[in-house]
């Protein structure tokens, strides 16, 4: 079977079809520098929401324990826990290969790391779009 995955199955709109070509950066250190590279260009006012958090890179998510989600994650923002050894810092964990997988080229790959982190930080923040504009996004 050419498409063990079912791709050639599922339509167009299907948010769990995976485009079979992407973005792979070459090494793991480059991979970070991408990553340090879309953080870096982040508005002053969104960097400070990062202080204090510690950005993680994980090759793939984890499975969803309840089987209902469909889609699969880019990030994750998880705050500080007192069962996490030692570490009682935040963390934004962005998940490597579904980012690559969506990303056309090293430019769209910069941009949807970017953006991924802006959105994990909207989230645990509970800032709305409006107050993303006033913090230069």
């Amino acid at each position: 079977m050419d498409d063990r995955h079912a791709r050639h199955r599922r339509g167009n709109r299907d948010r769990r079809r995976r485009p079979a070509e992407g973005f792979r950066a070459p090494t793991t250190e480059r991979f970070d520098r991408l990553v340090d590279e879309a953080v870096r260009g982040l508005p002053p006012g969104l960097l400070a929401y990062l202080d204090g958090v510690r950005l993680a890179v994980a090759e793939v998510p984890p499975p969803d324990p309840l089987g209902q989600g469909d889609e699969v994650l880019l990030g994750r923002y998880e705050p500080a826990s007192p069962t996490r050894s030692r570490d009682h810092t935040d963390r934004l964990v962005l998940f490597r290969r579904p980012l690559e997988a969506r990303a056309r080229d090293r430019h769209d790959l910069v941009a949807l790391v970017r953006h991924t982190v802006v959105t994990e930080i909207a989230v645990r923040f509970g800032l709305s779009d409006e107050q993303l504009g006033d913090l230069g996004w």
